[in-house]
């Protein structure tokens, strides 16, 4: 069984920073795959909370350098390896993330790449395999330049991952075949700023895709006021796809395309 734990939703820094949602990324488990997906501020609280035990993680996945994608990767590895006893994990990520890049330094430390098994830097429209699962790096538009998404091909379904970026026909295409898509969405209506989603380019993407399923999260200041819930809402009415706006601690089964539980009221 394939299962999401959403170990945060927040989205812009203002929202990170006062922690008015947690950022800690998304954990997908696949028996004994586990795969922890943009880990940022509080990754490692929200895993000890949830439930997800970081040393069974497979691979870390960064979409992009941005602190509230990757501000927990090096804990997380440290976690993965119970601090280097264990020479294994894999981390796939932008260039930005990985390497040296224009004037930044590798997110990812010279300590913590020795403690790994590999490290993928992955430039748009990349192929990688883990074991059953094939990988593929996504083209998206955002600020950094070398951020990537994510689509994966488990056994029995597709799940795709946009990570930050704007509305673009390429990455409408490459989502082709999507059962679950996973979307940041910022920006309620048609407010986003700086190559980023809001609800309209959510819904323009979800009616392009037609997924089984669609997931909004990493909400900023304005979609919270706007309330998430309400702008799924929305989307679902226009779209006619199933629709959920992501919670702190939302489990997803999406072998079950829409069976999911919560521990927050409001969903069962």
């Amino acid at each position: 069984m394939v299962q999401l734990v959403f170990l945060g939703t927040a989205g812009s820094s203002a929202v990170v920073s006062k922690q008015l949602r947690a950022s800690g990324g998304i954990v997908m488990r696949m028996d004994d795959l586990q795969f922890h997906l943009d880990p940022g501020p509080g990754a490692l609280l929200k895993a000890k909370e949830y439930g997800v035990n970081l040393h069974h993680t497979t691979a870390v996945l960064v979409s992009h350098c941005h602190i509230n994608h990757c501000n927990d990767l090096n804990v997380v590895v440290d976690a993965m390896t119970h601090g280097g006893i264990e020479h294994r994990g894999v981390v796939l990520g932008s260039k930005s993330v990985l390497q040296h890049y224009g004037e930044s330094h590798p997110v990812l430390t010279y300590h913590h790449q020795g403690l790994l098994e590999r490290i993928i830097p992955l430039e748009k429209s990349h192929k990688i395999g883990i074991e059953l699962i094939e990988i593929n790096a996504l083209s998206v538009d955002h600020t950094d330049e070398t951020a990537i998404g994510f689509k994966f091909f488990f056994p029995k379904f597709t799940l795709s991952y946009t990570g930050d970026t704007a509305f673009s026909e390429e990455l409408v295409q490459q989502l082709s075949g999507t059962d679950i898509l996973i979307l940041n969405v910022p920006y309620p209506g048609n407010k986003a700023e700086g190559k980023n989603l809001d609800t309209e380019s959510a819904i323009k993407i979800i009616s392009q895709v037609r997924p089984r399923l669609a997931i909004i999260t990493h909400f900023g200041l304005e979609m919270l006021k706007a309330d998430p819930l309400n702008e799924a809402r929305e989307i679902q009415r226009i779209t006619g796809v199933q629709t959920i706006a992501a919670q702190d601690g939302l489990i997803v089964s999406p072998g079950s395309y829409g069976k999911y539980k919560s521990p927050i009221k409001g969903y069962s």
